[in-house]
Formats: C-alpha cells, structure tokens, sequence
C-alpha cells in the first residue's frame, strides 16, 4: 500500500512537472487554497515564473521560518524549488537551501529554476522524505508546503525531520490538517489523496507525532480553510537545544566489549 501511495503521488506530480517545463502552464490542484496565490505578493523578479507556475503548497513557510544569514534549510517535497530560491535569498550565500523530492520531473523543473534566478547557494536531492538522504544533526531549519500529508508514514518524516535537524533547529511547514472530529473517512470524502485531503492528519494527530519525535514547542495555526472541517495550517516546533547530537550518544555509549563478542576472555591470551 505505501508503494502504491508513493507511485500516485509520483505520477500525479511528475505530469504536473511535466506541464510547465513543456508548455508552461500552471500546475492545477482542486482544492480551493491550494496552489500559487500564497506567493502572489512577491514581486515577479524574485522568482522563475517555472517556480511559481508549479507550487502547488498550501501556504509560504518561508514567510514564517524567520530565516538568517548562514544557516541551512531544508525544503522537503520542494516541486519546482519556489520555497528552497526564496530560502536561498535568506539565507545569503553563507547559508545552504536544500531540495529533495521523488519526483524526477520535479527535479529537473527546480534545476532549472535554480539555473534562471542565478542561485548558487542551492541543491535538489531525489529522495523520500520518510528517508530523508542527509546526515544528522546538519540542518537549522525544516519547511515544507502542503507535502507531509501526502507520505504514507509520517511517523517516519517526523522523526527523520528530528534527525536531521541540529540541537535548537526548527520547523516551520505548512500543511493540511483536520479537525480532530473528523475520522479518516470522512477526510477521503472531502478530497483525494493526491489533492492534499485524504491522508491529512488531525490536529491533535500532528501534535502528537511531533511530540513522540521528541519535538517541542509544538504550535498548529490555522490560516484559511480548504474544505469542510480541513484547515491550511503553519505548524512550528522546535529541536530541543540540549539534545545530545549522534556524536554524543556515540561517546555515551559503552563499547561492546570486543574480547568476548570474538570468543576472548581479556588479558594476554584467551581461554
């Protein structure tokens, strides 16, 4: 069932890709709410027209990530790359944006981009974002736009975004989000998977999968409603800033003791 999630939304992404490298025309999404108009404010030489014909998000993290000079951000599920070139500009070219999506057609749009706005201090990486294809501890910040709603695990993004994240980075996605009254069901009658509906968590769901990531200062904040009971949210919350980085818990943990794994019993010769 996951691979069959993955493969819809690959597909469904990958021919709205398709329709703006090739024709350049605007990708489509049938909920109200969703798509460009987050982005709308901006002036026209900010951004690739490519960039902004293919969002397809539900809201501009970037405009709530508070974003500084030198840090590195990650954008996940980033399409044609409009979240991770806004990034770029804020971070200077001290900082890094960084890219990863499924989608090859996607990929090859964002690159693009990336090539016509002049960014240098950017880079798309193919991936999953349930097996983020990162180091640990090496990213300041995590946005995303209208995307962990659509992974088949989320418990996996969530702690893959806590992973990657340093001591004291952050999040700041936008996303699809129920109400907590709502149950799966009734989520799917309002609209598709692939249309950002069906498999969007509820609020109480959200927090809770942040929480057991080992996330904090969890806050949802509902800015528009895109169906019945279905809210576009701003999602932020926070790596904890004392948590032990992978380098530490390695220096933590006791070494096997070597001799007896090998049959050894210690000393100057075995037994």
């Amino acid at each position: 069932m996951t691979e069959q999630f993955h493969d819809e939304v690959r597909e469904h992404y990958a021919q709205a890709a398709a329709g703006v490298l090739t024709n350049y025309a605007a990708a489509c999404c049938d909920e109200p709410g969703i798509g460009p108009e987050p982005y709308r404010a901006l002036q026209r030489e900010e951004l690739p027209d490519g960039a902004v014909l293919a969002s397809l998000g539900c809201g501009n993290p970037t405009a709530v990530a508070e974003l500084h000079e030198g840090e590195r951000v990650l954008d996940l599920g980033s399409g044609g790359g409009i979240d991770v070139l806004l990034s770029a500009k804020r971070v200077g070219p001290t900082g890094r944006a960084i890219g990863l999506d499924m989608t090859d057609e996607m990929l090859a749009l964002a690159r693009r981009n990336a090539t016509e706005a002049g960014a240098t201090n950017v880079e798309f990486l193919r991936g999953r974002i349930e097996e983020i294809p990162l180091p640990a501890d090496s990213i300041d910040v995590v946005i995303s736009n209208c995307v962990v709603n659509l992974a088949a695990d989320k418990g996996a993004v969530f702690a893959e975004i806590a992973r990657v994240l340093r001591p004291g980075g952050r999040i700041g996605i936008a996303d699809i989000v129920a109400d907590d009254a709502l149950t799966p069901d009734q989520r799917a009658e309002r609209g598709s998977y692939v249309g950002c509906i069906a498999g969007a968590l509820s609020f109480s769901e959200y927090e809770s999968g942040l929480r057991a990531a080992g996330l904090t200062d969890i806050s949802l904040t509902s800015t528009h409603s895109v169906a019945d009971g279905m809210q576009s949210v701003i999602i932020r919350a926070a790596k904890p800033a004392d948590a032990p980085t992978v380098e530490q818990l390695a220096a933590a943990t006791p070494r096997a003791d070597l001799s007896l794994a090998s049959g050894c019993c210690g000393g100057g010769g075995c037994c």
